[in-house]
């Protein structure tokens, strides 16, 4: 007798040797198969931490294995609570496990739609990758569409309504996107592992100890609060001191004025793309296709950038150069919109001494929530963590947290004035002796105060 597809385990589980979690384990054909499909392996070629690599040198890990990480911690979350909350043992709110598959799936594939340097070219040129996603698993053309396909009619609908939040199972829905999911925890751990931090660290083991389905979503029962603290904790700081770092902003900032003046130098004059930069011509035209978008990885742009670097246009040629090279813009920290008048100044000044303030300055914001509870005037609002209670009933963590509480629905914002360091370090300036005078006056207005330089 054949058996379905759905139900074909390996004969022999296969694993993947992996640094965060030691061994990952596949024992579906289907998972197999998604791992092998072209959209997966795509992956591999495209950094998890985008610009980040520029300040800590060692992130140069990928989306590949970021999403079998998430595969992962999602598959032993599924074998605790068969093993321990399912349906059989604790009634309605426990865990089906035939939820299994698509669970794993959706881990599997949460990212597959990220792009070269996704975040910084999402802006550009208005792509999204959630809504890529989710056609990279719906579209018949594609092979993880396919594969999923395989498994029963409407399959693939299903893994991309978990993307969605729209999926009616919430504990599946919670275990790939909540406030601490299997997407968050392998990301905070491996970020951490590869850019040779300890921020990101907590105690992962205690964690899965400590979760736990109800009928609503997923819980963490109430003595492994201070595991939950830890967590909430090291993803504040991992934002503070890793992702929201300076330099790494800066080369974000860089990026997106290098793709800015790609394409608004195609408006004028196309052809100086067209013999060297064919696969960036559907995003510079605004009529990419998805087999277009799964051409670019961060390999092929930067290619484009080093073709770029020779090219005639000075700003082009520049940023490009200065991309390749590492060589960030400046940046002074400062607060309140009492001070824009000043900014604008320093950007005059910038002009003045021959940079176009356009593509060399920038007001970049970096913003996040360590930690949201329900608050129910807000349209759209995050996913809260409960604590459950010997009895089964909830504590939202907040409540019962002095630690949380103090983080609770707190704005961590960084504004920042980038500009050209030589406006600040006359060694780098030719024509120094020539603009004496407004160097002198932009760096007084850095240095006195009104605003914050930032060193690196």
């Amino acid at each position: 007798m054949t058996i379905p597809y759905k139900y074909q385990l390996l004969p022999i589980e296969k694993v993947f040797r992996d640094p965060v979690h030691n061994y990952i384990h596949v024992q579906h054909q289907v998972i197999l198969d998604l791992i092998n499909s072209k959209e997966v392996q795509r992956l591999r070629r495209i950094k998890q931490l985008g610009t980040t690599s520029y300040t800590f040198h060692g992130a140069e890990h990928s989306r590949f294995s970021h999403s079998l990480g998430v595969y992962e911690i999602s598959r032993r979350i599924c074998d605790i609570f068969q093993r321990n909350f399912s349906r059989e043992k604790i009634g309605a709110g426990g865990w089906d496990d035939q939820e299994r598959l698509v669970t794993l799936c959706a881990a599997l594939l949460h990212d597959v739609g990220h792009g070269a340097f996704s975040h910084t070219f999402e802006h550009i040129f208005q792509t999204n990758h959630e809504a890529i996603t989710v056609e990279i698993i719906t579209s018949p053309q594609t092979e993880v569409y396919q594969i999923l396909n395989r498994v029963e009619e409407g399959f693939p609908e299903k893994v991309a309504s978990v993307i969605t939040k729209t999926y009616p199972n919430p504990q599946v829905v919670q275990m790939i996107s909540s406030q601490i999911d299997a997407d968050r925890m392998d990301y905070l751990l491996r970020d951490a592992y590869y850019t040779g931090t300890e921020y990101g660290t907590f105690d992962l083991t205690r964690i899965l100890r400590v979760i736990r389905p109800y009928e609503g979503g997923i819980a963490f029962s109430m003595n492994g609060m201070h595991a939950v603290e830890d967590y909430i904790v090291s993803r504040y700081q991992m934002y503070v001191q890793v992702y929201f770092h300076a330099v790494s902003r800066s080369m974000e900032v860089l990026l997106e004025h290098l793709l800015n003046r790609a394409h608004e130098l195609f408006q004028e004059t196309p052809e100086i793309f067209e013999h060297h930069s064919q696969l960036m011509l559907p995003f510079l035209k605004q009529q990419f296709t998805l087999e277009d978008y799964l051409k670019l990885d961060d390999g092929v742009l930067t290619t484009y950038f080093i073709q770029w670097s020779e090219e005639s246009d000075v700003v082009l040629s520049d940023l490009a150069k200065r991309w390749l090279n590492r060589k960030p813009l400046k940046s002074a920290s400062f607060t309140g919109e009492n001070q824009l008048p000043l900014i604008e100044k320093l950007r005059d000044l910038v002009e003045r001494v021959g940079f176009n303030p356009k593509y060399y300055t920038a007001i970049n914001s970096s913003y996040d929530l360590p930690y949201d509870f329900y608050r129910p005037e807000l349209g759209k609002h995050r996913t809260q963590i409960e604590l459950q209670q010997k009895d089964g009933s909830l504590l939202e963590l907040s409540k019962v947290s002095q630690l949380v509480s103090a983080l609770a629905g707190q704005e961590q914002i960084d504004q920042r004035f980038y500009f050209p360091k030589e406006m600040v370090d006359p060694s780098t300036q030719d024509n120094y002796d020539l603009f004496s005078d407004t160097y002198r006056e932009f760096a007084s207005h850095i240095h006195n105060g009104a605003l914050v330089e930032s060193t690196f």
